[in-house]
């Protein structure tokens, strides 16, 4: 298969919006994240508006903010360490559009990478997030930063990575206010955790990783910090220029993988060198990973699509301007059209 089937891709998002398979069920706490890669994914696909009507997509603007955790008068001792979006009302709680409902700890806390996709889902549908309550979540980030600079996803979570610390100043940059974060523990985590191939793993002494490369250089680029963050430019590029076989790997001696199309070419773009990769390689692997039915699958040999790579697929297709998808700002991962809506609409980039 050698042609870009955006209509089925635009059938295969808009089927997962409505309804997802059973196998996603053990997922429900991510149904936030879920829903961003199909939203995103419409939206890069320029069909959000056309093929989603305005009443749904208030529904789901509505939806999104019934999930914020806002300040709770009965937890005063937890109260500025909890405020964020949730995944879903997994816990329970009845459903408010309003989001005024109270929040009942321990399993109804926020999480940043809820958070993170809850706030970029709501520039993707045109909201100017007034609704948000900026101080308590950059507030409750004060509260999720460790001692060696990383974040932690969520009040009394356990994994401390590279991944919610992206989340972190991704959620500072659209809000407007990077007060909730040690910028200077942050910058050295990320410095050791810089491996001797300078990529960078999850953490100090991990192995280099597409994923987390991203979310340091991201995250580096966002706080101004690129050429001081990185121990090597030149060599970080070699490692990631290197990931590419036909598409892209994650990780040395691993197999290709659809999602990292995204994860190493915005690594490359953030850096001004996405010319250096093969697009004609890339493209005709990515393709390989299209499924005939719509959507994208994690590989060659993998014929079953899932909402992630669909999206991170379609995704890498945008950053080499395939026709028929909306550009895509490779820092925040929307589409520039969103990140328009962010400068241009937002409450808190309005008042600056």
């Amino acid at each position: 298969m050698t042609e870009f089937v955006r209509d089925k891709h635009i059938s295969c998002l808009k089927r997962n919006l409505t309804l997802l398979p059973r196998q996603y069920a053990s997922n429900d706490t991510n149904r936030m994240t879920l829903g961003f890669f199909c939203l995103s994914g419409l939206d890069l696909l320029g069909a959000l508006e056309s093929e989603i009507s305005e009443e749904r997509r208030n529904a789901w603007i509505d939806w999104i903010y019934a999930q914020q955790i806002l300040p709770d008068e009965n937890n005063p001792e937890v109260n500025e360490k909890i405020c964020g979006f949730r995944g879903s009302p997994f816990s329970g709680l009845s459903f408010d559009p309003n989001g005024t409902r109270e929040s009942r700890l321990p399993f109804d806390a926020a999480n940043l990478a809820m958070t993170y996709t809850a706030l970029t889902s709501l520039l993707i549908l045109g909201d100017d997030l007034s609704r948000v309550n900026r101080s308590s979540i950059i507030n409750s980030l004060k509260y999720l930063q460790r001692d060696d600079g990383s974040f932690t996803q969520t009040y009394q979570g356990m994994e401390a990575d590279m991944r919610f610390l992206y989340c972190a100043v991704v959620i500072s940059y659209i809000l407007n206010d990077f007060s909730g974060i040690n910028i200077e523990k942050a910058i050295e985590y990320i410095k050791n955790s810089q491996s001797y191939d300078f990529g960078i793993g999850q953490g100090p002494g991990e192995e280099s990783h597409g994923g987390s490369t991203y979310c340091a250089i991201s995250s580096l680029y966002m706080l101004n910090k690129l050429d001081e963050g990185l121990l090597s430019k030149e060599k970080t590029l070699f490692w990631l220029i290197s990931r590419q076989e036909s598409g892209f790997q994650g990780r040395a001696n691993k197999p290709t993988d659809t999602c990292y199309s995204f994860w190493i070419g915005a690594s490359l773009k953030i850096l001004d060198k996405f010319e250096l990769i093969d697009y004609e390689q890339n493209y005709n692997f990515l393709m390989q990973t299209q499924t005939k039915f719509g959507g994208f699958a994690k590989s060659i040999d993998n014929n079953y699509p899932d909402v992630m790579h669909t999206y991170f697929g379609i995704a890498g297709l945008s950053l080499m301007n395939v026709s028929g998808l909306l550009e895509l700002d490779p820092v925040i991962n929307i589409s520039k059209k969103a990140k328009e809506n962010l400068l241009n609409n937002c409450v808190f980039h309005k008042q600056n």
